[in-house]
């Protein structure tokens, strides 16, 4: 866990008031210990991220969110995929095959619109 004088330390760009807009605009959740708010490595990581759409490709405040969701989602996506992929791997050969068969057959079927 990293507190907010470490995080502004250690990211060069980031500026404790768009810390702050962050935190309040909920694009930021860090969990509170004692009065002090507290970053886990997810969240320094999405704050790396908020710093670098921000500061480096100019994102502005206003579309930050709409990116931040697409991102969430696309993340939340990948999980899914994950634990599919380990659903499908505990099953036994046949079901495997048949599976991989339906997904080409849906393959096909999408090369045909």
């Amino acid at each position: 866990m990293m507190r907010v004088d470490e995080i502004v330390e250690q990211i060069e760009a980031l500026q404790r008031s768009d810390l702050d807009a962050w935190i309040s605009e909920e694009l930021i959740s860090p969990q509170e210990d004692a009065g002090a708010l507290l970053f886990s490595e997810m969240e320094c990581a999405r704050i790396r991220l908020i710093c670098t759409l921000h500061y480096e490709l100019e994102i502005d405040a206003e579309t930050l969110p709409v990116v931040l969701s697409l991102v969430d989602q696309l993340y939340q996506t990948r999980q899914h995929l994950l634990k599919l992929t380990a659903a499908v791997a505990a099953q036994d050969e046949a079901v495997q095959r048949a599976i991989l068969a339906a997904i080409d057959a849906g393959n096909k079927i999408d090369e045909k619109t």
